[in-house]
């Protein structure tokens, strides 16, 4: 008879054959490390994926960012950006071809400093790691394989941004000007200006010129035509008037108003005075104030509009707008929506708090030109692979259909009466018909400051009844210039601007 083992030493219920207590309990604690390992790799890699990602201290992401020639920019299908080895960490970093000309539509990209404006918006594509750019998502997404940067077009003119920066010169200042029936972005000026190409990297030499620039009490970064917002003068009568007309206050552009003189904003003792004394007499009609730029006229039809729809036409052309997007976001331009009426008496000629950015004032003068219809303002045409394969277009969209064609025809004669009788002289063009309006806006403590310049306009060949190529708006801010008026500052820059466009 074979002798029995006794339980509990080497198998039978107290254990597996050949395994000891022991080694049970080993087995079990590395089965159970493991499967903590497997929960905290799950935890890494899965649930705190983006955070570390996303990690300052993390430079994975930004080494691969830089590691191959970032895609351009590109302004009428050539580049106006490039990309150099560095033989450092970050093997290659921005280059820009007229930086300083092209500043304020490309922004910069920067190793030290980051990305801005288009530069930023659209950093995936560029450097490659838009999902949109790959051939198989799935199998990119596992060898985390990165794909050539791709390019991004813009609707920029060169030659209108030429003009425009040339125009603005040494003065602080910006233009805005857009195609009217499309909404595309043809010039975008700021000045003064910078080159993004003196910090895109990492040595001693980008840190001392961004210092350079963040001191520089001007503030050269600064996009005037975008971020800035002005007290935009007597270029918001054409919004007055719009309203008016838009609204049946005023019917007949050549019929004397009601508009007394002098005219005492009501609730106060104060008259709303003039600039000229050609605008001091009662009964003048729609035609005459705008050409002759009349606060006391443009002030009462204000108020006779009435708060609730002169905010209303405000907000058709971006007013109290904080998303309007070109997709660089403009800075909200503001129309007070809470006014007594002598308040509103002062917003309707572009004073009080009444502020807008040059791009919102170029909106205005667009309605005009295209018969009240006012487009999503555009700075990018599409977006591209490498190879020049399409990611993305871009279509016109409309913004706001501000008012009927009826109305936009009244105001493109008073536009046109400034340019050609009134103080717009200077925006003529020969062989060409030109609407506009000047703005002069007082700044400062107790006015104190030299004041802002405006002029917005449109243009189109004389004899023309197509929808006009080219609308602008230019201002200029602390000019040491005699003639420190929209039309004798102003003016003769958007003149520029839009015979380039009207030549081309």
């Amino acid at each position: 008879m074979r002798p029995t083992r006794p339980e509990g030493t080497n198998g039978g219920p107290q254990g597996l054959p050949g395994i000891s207590t022991t080694g049970r309990r080993a087995g079990t604690f590395c089965v159970l490390l493991i499967v903590a390992l497997a929960v905290q790799a799950t935890r890494v890699q899965v649930f705190q994926k983006h955070d570390l990602d996303h990690n300052s201290a993390n430079q994975r992401a930004t080494i691969q960012r830089y590691a191959q020639p970032r895609g351009n920019l590109l302004v009428a299908g050539q580049p106006v950006t490039g990309s150099a080895p560095t033989g450092g960490r970050y093997a290659y970093k921005r280059t820009y071809t007229d930086g300083a000309l092209y500043a304020p539509v490309t922004g910069y990209s920067s190793q030290t400093y980051g990305n801005t404006q288009l530069e930023g918006i659209h950093d995936d594509l560029l450097s490659g790691t838009d999902p949109r750019l790959a051939g198989w998502a799935v199998w990119d997404a596992v060898t985390r394989q990165q794909q050539p940067g791709g390019d991004v077009a813009t609707t920029i003119d060169p030659a209108a941004q030429r003009a425009a920066m040339q125009g603005l010169g040494n003065q602080k200042g910006a233009v805005a000007a857009i195609e009217p029936a499309t909404g595309r972005i043809l010039a975008l000026a700021s000045t003064p200006g910078y080159d993004p190409g003196t910090f895109a990297g990492t040595s001693a030499a980008d840190q001392t010129a961004w210092k350079k620039l963040q001191d520089d009490p001007d503030q050269p970064m600064l996009n005037r035509a975008l971020r800035q917002i002005y007290p935009p003068g007597s270029t918001f009568k054409v919004v007055t008037a719009a309203a008016a007309l838009a609204n049946g206050v005023v019917t007949d552009i050549e019929a004397p108003t009601d508009a007394p003189y002098p005219y005492v904003m009501p609730g106060t003792t104060t008259p709303l005075n003039n600039d000229t004394g050609a605008c001091d007499r009662a009964g003048l009609s729609l035609d005459e104030a705008m050409t002759l730029s009349c606060n006391s006229v443009m002030g009462y039809l204000g108020v006779q509009t009435g708060l609730d729809r002169m905010t209303a036409m405000a907000k058709n052309f971006g007013f109290n707008d904080a998303r309007l997007d070109t997709p660089v976001r403009a800075a909200r331009s503001n129309f007070d929506t809470e006014m007594n009426k002598s308040q509103l008496a002062l917003s309707s000629i572009g004073q009080y708090d009444t502020a807008a950015t040059p791009l919102a004032m170029a909106m205005v003068a667009a309605g005009a030109a295209a018969d009240g219809q006012v487009m999503y303002p555009q700075l990018v045409d599409k977006l591209t692979k490498a190879d020049g394969s399409q990611v993305q277009l871009m279509h016109p969209s409309l913004y706001h259909q501000a008012f009927g064609a009826a109305v936009a025809q009244q105001l493109r004669q008073l536009m046109v009466d400034v340019v050609e009788n009134g103080t717009g002289r200077n925006a003529r063009i020969p062989g060409a018909e030109v609407g506009g309006k000047t703005g002069t806006a007082q700044h400062g403590v107790d006015n104190s400051g030299t004041p802002y310049a405006w002029f917005i306009a449109w243009a189109r060949p004389a004899g023309s009844t197509a929808v006009p190529p080219v609308a602008v708006a230019v201002v200029v801010a602390d000019s040491q210039a005699d003639d420190v008026t929209g039309g004798g500052l102003a003016a003769p820059i958007a003149r520029s601007v839009m015979q380039t466009v009207l030549n081309r």
